[in-house]
């Protein structure tokens, strides 16, 4: 298994509480759930990949389980890895997963292939 699917269905359950419309695509070897057609948040391994506000990074970094992303053995700002003791409670899932859908009306969609 690439990716933790009960992990998976949790951050689903997550954005559908939130009632945010999101397509569910596979990438990175996990799950990558796209609101409004921009990365929002997904699942890689064990870890919740989430997308914030990068002025907010430092001060996310200091909760449980979180960490910088590096999926590309380089730090990628922006994203970050919560790892499950951090997302252990709905609560705290339902708190990153709100936070990513805040951020995500300032991103920027990556361009289309044609």
């Amino acid at each position: 298994m690439a990716y933790d699917e009960f992990l998976a269905d949790r951050v689903k359950t997550s954005l559908k509480d939130n009632k945010a419309a999101f397509e569910e695509k596979k990438m990175f070897g996990g799950v990558c759930f796209l609101v409004d057609d921009k990365m929002c948040v997904g699942v890689i391994n064990n870890n919740v990949m989430i997308r914030i506000d990068p002025e907010n990074q430092e001060d996310f970094l200091k909760e449980k389980g979180c960490r910088i992303m590096d999926f590309t053995k380089r730090p990628m700002k922006g994203f970050l890895y919560v790892s499950p003791e951090g997302v252990d409670m709905e609560e705290d899932m339902n708190k990153w997963v709100t936070r990513c859908l805040e951020f995500n009306p300032k991103t920027k969609s990556s361009k289309k292939k044609k």
